[in-house]
C-alpha cells in the first residue's frame, strides 16, 4: 500500500494539472513555498484524485520529457512512432553487422595469399670474413655486419644472408665443417651471434644462414672403416657422441643442427651442395666424358659423369624431411621458416625437382646461379637464362634472381663496368626475388691474383675482397695494421662513402631500383611477357589485370642501338614517359618510340598505359608468365584472385 502511494504521489507530481514538465527542474522558491506538508496543494489524495483517475492516467495530452519514470516511459515506448523507427535502426544494423562480415568473408576469399618475406624484396649475401672487421685483426666478423645494418637497410633489402660462420678449417673457405653448433673465433662468439641476430630482427629484417648437410650413407664403405677408426678413413667424417637421457639414446643428426639454429633466431637456411647429400653404396669408377681420354689423366671434376655421387634415390625425401622440420617451426605467427637449395652445375630441369611436387613440397625455391655464370654480355644469353627458367618452373612457384657470389667471378670482372647496371636493372624488373652478393651495388671487382699470398688458391679467393666503405686505409673494412685478404686496387674511387653522394652512381641507382621493386606492385605481382632479344637488346614488360599501367623494359647488351618499339607493340603510344633509366639524366622524360637510341649497356624503364595488355592477346600468350597470379580492384584498392 506504502509503494502504491509513493507511485501516485510520483505520477502526480509529474502532470499536475495536466501540464508537462520538459526536463526543468521546479524553481527552489516554489518548493519552499509549497513544503507545508498538510497544505491541500500537497495531499496526496488531492494529486492522485486530479491527476491519476480510477482508470489510470490519461496520456492524451502529455508527452515524454526528461527524468519520466519507467512506467510511464514503458507506456510510451509501446506507441508505434516510437517503436517502429528503433526496430528499423535494430535490424538496419543487424543487417549492416552480416554484410560487413560477409564482404570480409568475400574479400578473404578472394584475395590472393600475401608475399611472404622471403618474396616481398631482395637478399644480400654477405661473406662475413670480408665484410667489415670490428676488433682490428683484419678479418671480418658478426660485430661488423651488425655495425653495417644501417646501410644494409639503405639498400631496401628484406633478407640478409650470412655464409658459412662455423667453426672449421676454413681450408676451402666455406665447407670443411668441424663443429655446426660453434661460432669460429675468427667472426666472434655466440653471444655476438645471438646479439646480431636480435638486431637484425630490429630493424624489421630477416636472417638466413648457410648449411651444409653433405653425408654418404652409414652403408657406405669409408663410413664403416672411419667408425672403426681404420686407417687414413679415421678423419673421412665428423664423429660426435651421441646424447643418453633417462635410458634414451639421441644421435646426433641434421635436424638436431637444424632446431638448434632456428632456435637461436634463425628466419631460414640455404642447404648448400645438396645434390651430395646421398652416394651409391658400390663405389663404382664414375664414366668419363671423354672415353678415349687414358684414365690417370683425369684430373678435373668436369672430365667425369657423376652420375653414382650426386642426385641419388632419396636425396629428395631428405630434404622434404628438412622442409617438415621448417613448417613445424613455422607454426608461430609471422615467423615463416624459409629453406633454399644450392645445386651448383645441375641442368635446369633437375634445379627444378628441388621445388618439389604439387603437394609436397621441399625448397620455396632453389636458388638460380645462372646469371651469375655469365661470362659475356649478350642478349640472346640473357633472354636464355630468363625463359629456360620461367619455361621450366612449376606452376605457382617463385624465381630468384642472382647475378654474383661467393663461388663466381664479380659482376664487374666478368662483363665489364658498363653492364653493372643494367644488370642491376634486370633483376629488379623480372619476376622474383633479386639476391645481391655484397660489394656488387657498387660495382666492386676481382682481386688481381698477383696480389693474393701464394698459399691461397686464387680461384676460391678473387671475388671475396673486403667491402670498400671508403677511401681509407684498407677501404674503411679494417683499422688494423693488415688484412686477411688484400683490398682492390680500386678502392679510392669504387666505395661506399663516394658513391653515396653521386647521383649517377651504381649505388644510387641500386637504391632507386630496390625501392620501385618494394612499391610496385606491376613487379611484385605482375605479368612478365617477353617481346625481343637478340644479340643486343631484351625487350618485355610487366602488366596486371585491373590496371592499364603497363611498364616496358628496354636492356641493351650490345653496341648503340636503334629500336623501333611500334614494330613491337602495335598499340604503344607514339611517345612515352621513361619512368628509370640507367642514365638518370633522361629520368622523367619523354621519347618517341619509334626510334629509341640506347648506348652500350644502357637500359630503360618505360611507363605507358593501354586497354589492350599483351597477356590478353593470342599473339603473346605462349610468351607470358605469372608467379601468383592477382588483379588489382581501382574501385577499392585491394588485390584478388578471381580474374
Amino acid at each position: 500500500m506504502a509503494e502504491e502511494k509513493s507511485t501516485s504521489v510520483s505520477i502526480g507530481m509529474s502532470m499536475k494539472g495536466g501540464r508537462t514538465n520538459n526536463g526543468f527542474v521546479q524553481n527552489e522558491d516554489t518548493l519552499e513555498r509549497n513544503s507545508d506538508p498538510g497544505s491541500p496543494e500537497h495531499s496526496p489524495q488531492h494529486d492522485t484524485v486530479d491527476v491519476l483517475g480510477p482508470a489510470g492516467p490519461d496520456l492524451k495530452d502529455v508527452r515524454p520529457y526528461a527524468g519520466m519514470p519507467k512506467e510511464v516511459l514503458f507506456l510510451f515506448s509501446g506507441q508505434a512512432h516510437y517503436r517502429v523507427p528503433r526496430e528499423v535502426l535494430f535490424w538496419l544494423t543487424v543487417a549492416s553487422v552480416l554484410v560487413l562480415i560477409g564482404a570480409t568473408i568475400a574479400i578473404i576469399a578472394i584475395s590472393p595469399k600475401c608475399l611472404d618475406w622471403w618474396q616481398a624484396g631482395p637478399m644480400y649475401q654477405i661473406y662475413p670474413r670480408s665484410f667489415k672487421d670490428s676488433d682490428k685483426d683484419g678479418n671480418g666478423d658478426l660485430k661488423g655486419i651488425q655495425d653495417k645494418l644501417d646501410y644494409i637497410a639503405t639498400l631496401n633489402v628484406k633478407t640478409v644472408w650470412i655464409t658459412s660462420f662455423y667453426k672449421s678449417s676454413l681450408k676451402d673457405f666455406r665447407h670443411a665443417i668441424e663443429d655446426f653448433r660453434e661460432i669460429d673465433p675468427i667472426f666472434g662468439t655466440m653471444e655476438d651471434f645471438e646479439n646480431l641476430v636480435a638486431a637484425i630482427h630490429d630493424k624489421g629484417l630477416k636472417l638466413i644462414i648457410d648449411f651444409i648437410p653433405n653425408h654418404t650413407s652409414d652403408k657406405h664403405t669409408w663410413f664403416q672403416w672411419s667408425r672403426t677408426r681404420t686407417g687414413k678413413y679415421t678423419d673421412y667424417y665428423i664423429w660426435h657422441d651421441c646424447t643418453h637421457k633417462n635410458g634414451t639414446t639421441t644421435p646426433p643428426n641434421n635436424w638436431e643442427i637444424i632446431q638448434f639454429w632456428l632456435s637461436k633466431g634463425v628466419d631460414g637456411f640455404s642447404f648448400d651442395a645438396v645434390q651430395f647429400l646421398l652416394e651409391a653404396k658400390h663405389l663404382r669408377d664414375e664414366a668419363q666424358v671423354n672415353k678415349t681420354q687414358i684414365p690417370d689423366m683425369v684430373t678435373h671434376y668436369s672430365e667425369l659423369y657423376h652420375d653414382f655421387t650426386t642426385t641419388q634415390v632419396g636425396m629428395h625425401d631428405l630434404i622434404r624431411s628438412f622442409r617438415q622440420t621448417m613448417d613445424q617451426y613455422s607454426r608461430e605467427p609471422g615467423r615463416y621458416r624459409f629453406l633454399g637449395t644450392e645445386a651448383h652445375g645441375e641442368s635446369v630441369a633437375k634445379t627444378m625437382m628441388y621445388y618439389g611436387l604439387p603437394f609436397i613440397q621441399e625448397a620455396n625455391f632453389p636458388l638460380n646461379s645462372y646469371l651469375s655464370k655469365l661470362d659475356t654480355p649478350s642478349g640472346n644469353r640473357v633472354f636464355e637464362v630468363i625463359t629456360s627458367w620461367m619455361e621450366n618452373m612449376p606452376e605457382g612457384k617463385w624465381p630468384n634472381w642472382m647475378i654474383g657470389g661467393p663461388d663466381n667471378a664479380r659482376l664487374t670482372s666478368r662483363l665489364g663496368e658498363k653492364y653493372v647496371n643494367i644488370m642491376h636493372m634486370l633483376i629488379f624488373t623480372l619476376p622474383g626475388t633479386p639476391i645481391t652478393y655484397y660489394g656488387e651495388e657498387i660495382g666492386m671487382r676481382n682481386l688481381l691474383a698477383t696480389n693474393l699470398n701464394e698459399t691461397y688458391d686464387a680461384d676460391t679467393l678473387l671475388s671475396k675482397s673486403p667491402m670498400q666503405w671508403d677511401n681509407s686505409s684498407n677501404a674503411g673494412f679494417s683499422e688494423g695494421s693488415h688484412t686477411w685478404l688484400p683490398t682492390s686496387s680500386d678502392y679510392h674511387t669504387v666505395n661506399v662513402d663516394v658513391q653515396k653522394t653521386q647521383p649517377r652512381s651504381a649505388l644510387k641507382l641500386y637504391q632507386e631500383l630496390s625501392l620501385l621493386h618494394a612499391n610496385e606492385l606491376l613487379l611484385s605481382r605482375g605479368w612478365f611477357c617477353y617481346l625481343r632479344s637478340d644479340n643486343h637488346s631484351v625487350v618485355y614488360t610487366r602488366e596486371l589485370d585491373g590496371t592499364d599501367r603497363v611498364l616496358l623494359m628496354v636492356l641493351n647488351f650490345g653496341e648503340l642501338s636503334v629500336l623501333n618499339l611500334k614494330e613491337m607493340i602495335s598499340n604503344i603510344p607514339t611517345r612515352v614517359r621513361i619512368k628509370l633509366s640507367t642514365n638518370s639524366a633522361y629520368k622523367g622524360r619523354e621519347i618517341d618510340t619509334h626510334a629509341i637510341t640506347l648506348d652500350k649497356g644502357e637500359g630503360l624503364i618505360l611507363e605507358y598505359n593501354t586497354k589492350n595488355l599483351l597477356h590478353h592477346q593470342t599473339a603473346f600468350r605462349d610468351r607470358c608468365f605469372v608467379s601468383n597470379r592477382a588483379c588489382y580492384s581501382s574501385a577499392l584498392n585491394i588485390l584478388y584472385n578471381s580474374c
